[in-house]
C-alpha cells in the first residue's frame, strides 16, 4: 500500500527504520496481544472478568490490548491460564 506521506509503502519506511531484531520483537508482541484478546472474546470474558479471574488489573488490561504498553512474562501467564491457555516456545518457520 502506497503512502504519499511517507512516499513508498509501509514495509519500505518499516524496514528503513527498524532492525529486523525490532520488526520480528514488534510482530511477536502484536500477535501475543492478537492471542490474548482473541482467548478472551472466545470465552466470552469480558476485561473486568478477566481481572477477577487473574489478578490483573483491568486497566492493565486495557493497555495491554491497546498495546500501549509491553506484555511481561509473569503478566501473560496470569492471564492466559484462566483463559485455559498456556505460552509455548516453538521453533520459528523458515
Amino acid at each position: 500500500m502506497m503512502n504519499s506521506a511517507i512516499a513508498g509503502t509501509w514495509e519500505e519506511w518499516e524496514k528503513s527504520h527498524f532492525t529486523p531484531e525490532e520488526i520480528a520483537e514488534s510482530n511477536l508482541r502484536v500477535a501475543l496481544i492478537g492471542e490474548l484478546i482473541k482467548a478472551r472474546n472466545e470465552r466470552g470474558v469480558t476485561q473486568k472478568q478477566l481481572e477477577e479471574m487473574s489478578g490483573v488489573s483491568q486497566p492493565v488490561i486495557a493497555r495491554l490490548e491497546r498495546g500501549t504498553t509491553s506484555p511481561n512474562i509473569s503478566t501473560v501467564m496470569k492471564l492466559l491460564a484462566p483463559l485455559g491457555k498456556k505460552l509455548a516456545i516453538v521453533p520459528l518457520e523458515s
